[in-house]
């Protein structure tokens, strides 16, 4: 996959250990995030993801269990049509200010394979056990 990297200085995205899942992603700007308020951090970076993948943007672990940090569409899903500018939406719902500052690790992104399927209309479905239970319907 190909990167462009659009301002200098910002880490590029990179897996943190060998066995690491996402790529963390940096924000490219400071700012700082009021509790119960949202904001589009820029990370820098654009991504020519090949058809047939998807990049999904998550949030990071420790920034919520630390200070109630996520991203508010997760995981927010960049096509790969997409040429822009990747920029994640965090959210604060931590109780204090949240102050982001340029180089700061902010999300994680994981790129995953996705069917292009073609949907055909139905008057019925198949049947299963569960059938057209919804949420909780299992007790759980």
């Amino acid at each position: 996959m190909k990167l462009k990297p659009l301002s200098e200085g910002v880490p590029l995205p990179a897996y943190a250990t060998p066995g690491s899942s996402g790529m963390d992603l940096f924000s490219s700007i400071d700012a700082q995030i009021a509790p119960g308020e949202h904001k589009l951090i820029p990370t820098g970076i654009a991504v020519e993801i090949p058809v047939g993948y998807e990049a999904q943007v998550r949030p990071r672990s420790g920034l919520a269990a630390k200070h109630g940090i996520g991203v508010l569409n997760s995981p927010g899903t960049i096509d790969s049509d997409y040429r822009g500018e990747i920029q994640v939406i965090l959210f604060n719902f931590g109780e204090q200010p949240f102050d982001v500052k340029r180089g700061d690790r902010i999300a994680q992104m994981v790129f995953a394979r996705v069917l292009d399927v073609n949907l055909e209309v139905a008057d019925e479905l198949g049947p299963t056990l569960r059938g057209s239970g919804g949420f909780g319907h299992t007790g759980l």
